[in-house]
């Protein structure tokens, strides 16, 4: 069976969620797409964990939760906020060949790879799909350290970002080109009351693809 991401556990305020925009149950669900997020405020920050279709236990340090019920949280096909999907999730690494080898051993595909900087560093991202998602492994092209994987952020699709932009005013970054041609994204700031971080914009996946091999 293919990976599947199913949900994620968030440790952030569901009132914080509601404010930027997002429809929550009264049980702190929110259903974006076909993922729940499960929120669990005084747990931590940002994304503490996820359940994956096709995985079994933690991976790398990523922890794992159990698979959510059926009809986890209140569907909608568009928020408020505008938000109608997970694009991605990001997770980032001091060792991006011991992470990639533990979630191939674990049944995943590397499908690509891209070599980029930030802050001046260069970084390496290689992209795996769970389900309509995809996951973004980033880390140094040569080990830093030996610290686990952890769990960085998220970037969600919106039907329009400019009316996304208008409906939460100060509380969203300015929308700007990103890398990818043809895709235009927004920060939601830290002053929206969320700690995760998170990613608002049009998504296009169509780049260059390259396997990954870890001679770079």
């Amino acid at each position: 069976m293919a990976a599947r991401l199913a949900a994620l556990a968030v440790a952030d305020e569901p009132a914080a969620w509601s404010d930027a925009g997002f429809v929550v149950d009264d049980a702190g669900r929110c259903l974006l797409g076909d993922v729940a997020v499960v929120l669990t405020p005084g747990t931590g920050t940002g994304v503490r964990a996820w359940a994956v279709e096709g995985l079994t236990g933690p991976v790398d340090g990523l922890p794992a939760i159990d698979l959510p019920p059926e009809e986890p949280a209140p569907a909608t096909a568009l928020h408020p906020n505008g938000t109608t999907a997970v694009d991605h999730v990001v997770v980032a690494t001091p060792d991006l060949d011991r992470t990639v080898g533990a979630l191939e051993a674990a049944g995943l595909d590397a499908r690509r790879v891209r070599d980029a900087s930030a802050g001046g560093k260069p970084i390496r991202q290689v992209f795996f799909r769970l389900g309509d998602p995809v996951l973004e492994v980033v880390g140094p092209p040569e080990p830093s350290g030996d610290g686990p994987a952890r769990f960085f952020g998220l970037a969600l699709t919106v039907a329009d970002l400019d009316a996304t932009a208008t409906a939460l005013g100060d509380r969203l970054g300015e929308p700007k080109d990103a890398v990818q041609p043809g895709r235009r994204i927004a920060t939601l700031r830290r002053s929206a009351g969320c700690t995760t971080a998170i990613q608002l914009g049009r998504c296009s996946r169509r780049q260059p693809r390259r396997r990954y091999s870890k001679r770079g």
